[in-house]
């Protein structure tokens, strides 16, 4: 009857930890995944006709931002002239935004012979009127929800 009632209650001390430690691990990642779960609103205007595509790439840092690498890009089709983006649940952190307007559809930027973007394009702060600009001058902080705007060149 000893034996029985020490297994009862090891039983119960068991289930009761385990019970705590799924919980505390349950919120821990509640509050981990909220506050990583910044949401960036990209307003582009200045769009001057509505065919083809917005390419946007998102980059976190100033070395994926030389390097052209990103994690976030979004591509949408053109209706308006002015048209929104939305990335979800991004690290607070510096950013730096590169788009063009690929109005052929044919994926890439189109320059003519002198060299000139022949496609509108944009950077964060409406930075690189005359190409692309330094990421000091590109980069911005997302810090919980953020909404920013990019007027195309």
């Amino acid at each position: 009857m000893f034996t029985q009632s020490i297994k009862k209650t090891a039983s119960f001390i068991a289930t009761s930890t385990l019970i705590a430690a799924i919980a505390s691990i349950s919120t821990f990642a509640f509050i981990s995944h909220s506050i990583q779960a910044a949401e960036l609103t990209v307003n582009i205007n200045e769009i001057n006709n509505q065919t083809g595509h917005l390419q946007i790439a998102l980059f976190l840092g100033e070395d994926a931002y030389h390097q052209g690498k990103t994690k976030w890009s979004s591509k949408k089709k053109v209706n308006h002239e002015s048209e929104q983006v939305v990335f979800s649940d991004l690290p607070d952190g510096d950013y730096a935004i590169k788009i063009f307007h690929d109005a052929n559809d044919n994926n890439k930027m189109d320059f003519n012979m002198l060299g000139m973007p022949k496609e509108n394009y944009g950077f964060s702060n409406n930075a690189g009127r005359f190409g692309q600009p330094e990421y000091e001058e590109a980069m911005f902080v997302v810090k919980d929800n953020t909404v920013i705007t990019i007027d195309l060149f």
